[in-house]
């Protein structure tokens, strides 16, 4: 096939900005215009490509195409700033869990920042590599170990989680430790609806209900959460340098033992075509990843 630029341009365009109407605005060009390329593009495919939705989105082989377009357009930004011909940053799109984020990602990136335009895409560790999938980013950090097709995969390391509560929150709740009865009653705190670490701990346990939850989906604040005493959590060690006895607990069974502590791997996933600002990304994160994050077998 012959690719034509400006379709790919135009269909990336309309991804991003939800309408062709958008799009138009953002590529200054009429609607007309831009509905003609993606005609286009979907002819010389030989597929439909976007779902008409409000937003539209890609199908499955938008997403191919997707993927594509965003590879070019890396792929020209990058050779225009190395001629010196181009006026714009290339762009990264990194899709990064919450807790990372909050904690080592921000400071890895922050070097780039005056060269590159980073787009970071919020996602849960479980699911950052379907954005890889549909082409929304270009690398990811994920609990994927298996490659994305077209990516390569690469081991970080690991985050520690505990579960953790305000001390009077312990007393009040889990006086005797974390037993099947405390568990089945005490208020505990989610992320979100995805957010499952919390409900491992108690079918481990043998809690088959749920007790109350309080939702707070953000990670910091998450955090704060169950400091302040809403309910009990599971706390990633990066997020509670600083606390005092004061501040939480570790929460644990009736003879002491810890053994609910939750080691959750990050991968590194980006794609296996290498541009220039793309490997600069990746090595800061290699960098950080390997002195913060535990480094187990």
């Amino acid at each position: 096939m012959d690719w034509d630029l400006a379709q790919l341009r135009a269909f990336a365009a309309t991804i991003d900005h939800g309408s062709l109407e958008a799009a138009a605005g953002a590529l200054h060009v009429t609607p007309s215009a831009v509905s003609q390329r993606l005609k286009a593009l979907e002819r010389a495919v030989g597929a439909v490509l976007l779902q008409r939705s409000r937003p539209v989105r890609p199908t499955g082989p938008g997403e191919e195409v997707l993927r594509l377009a965003r590879q070019v357009e890396a792929l020209t930004r990058d050779t225009e700033l190395s001629l010196g011909a181009g006026d714009l940053r290339p762009v990264v799109r990194l899709a990064v869990n919450a807790d990372s984020l909050s904690t080592w990602v921000l400071p890895a990136l922050a070097p780039l920042s005056a060269d590159l335009s980073l787009e970071l895409i919020r996602e849960g560790e479980d699911h950052t590599a379907d954005l890889l999938r549909d082409g929304s980013a270009m690398a990811a950090i994920t609990t994927e170990r298996t490659p994305v097709q077209g990516c390569t995969v690469e081991r970080l390391g690991a985050m520690r989680y505990q579960p953790m509560a305000a001390p009077e929150f312990a007393a009040r709740w889990f006086p005797d430790g974390l037993t099947p009865e405390a568990l089945s009653t005490a208020p505990l705190v989610v992320f979100d609806a995805r957010d499952r670490m919390q409900h491992r701990v108690l079918r481990r346990h043998g809690v088959s209900i749920d007790p109350p939850i309080h939702l707070v989906p953000a990670s910091t604040q998450y955090v704060e959460a169950v400091r302040l005493g809403y309910g009990w959590g599971m706390v990633p060690d990066l997020q509670r340098a600083g606390w005092t006895g004061e501040d939480g607990v570790v929460l644990s069974a009736r003879d002491g033992e810890t053994g609910d502590a939750e080691e959750v791997a990050l991968f590194w996933q980006q794609w296996a075509l290498r541009t220039p600002s793309l490997e600069q990304v990746a090595a800061a994160i290699r960098a950080a990843s390997n002195q913060i994050l535990r480094q187990i077998g």
